[in-house]
Order: structure tokens, then sequence, then C-alpha cells
């Protein structure tokens, strides 16, 4: 009978194990409360799904707005002064030539 425990020791140890189960349950409560549900998770990722879909409609809109100005720019500034400097060209060699 010397080696089994005393009831007192028993209940100390019971007390032991209670305290070490009820700090594993207060770090799994405090685990579980800094995860986001699954749908809290669903709703942020079809918003971000949407707010990319909306960048990328606009960086191409922003794209095709670059090739009209510079389909502009060749329109309105690069051939009327090609118009105006190629005869002053032609006109300047002809001069020299016939000399």
């Amino acid at each position: 009978m010397p080696d089994e425990p005393t009831l007192g020791e028993v209940a100390r140890r019971f007390e032991d194990r209670l305290t070490d189960v009820r700090e594993d349950i207060q770090q799994l409560r405090l685990h579980i409360d800094t995860k986001v549900s699954q749908e809290v998770y669903d709703l942020r990722h079809e918003a971000l799904v949407a707010r990319v879909t909306t960048l990328e409609a606009l960086r191409e809109k922003d794209a095709d707005r670059l090739v009209a100005t510079r389909r502009w720019l060749i329109g309105a500034v690069v051939v009327p002064l090609l118009g105006v400097l190629v005869p002053v060209v032609i006109m300047l060699t002809q001069g020299t030539g016939s000399s």
C-alpha cells in the first residue's frame, strides 16, 4: 500500500490536470477568436476579385486612350508639319540643283 497515492495527492493531480485543460481551452478560444469565418473570407475574396477586375478594365481603357492620343498627335501635329516641311525641302533641293 505505500506505492498508492493518497487521496490528497490524487486530488492535487486532478486539479493540476484540470488547470492544464482550462489553460488549453483558453488558448484555443484565443486562437479561434483570431480566425476569420469562411463567409467573411469568401466575401472579402469576392470583393477583391471585383476590385481587380475593375482595375484591369480601367487599365485597358487607359491603354486605349493612350493609343488614341498618339493617333491624334500624329494626325494633328506630325502630318501637317510634314505637309509644310516637305514642299520647303523640295523647293530648296530644286533651287540648289538648278544653279
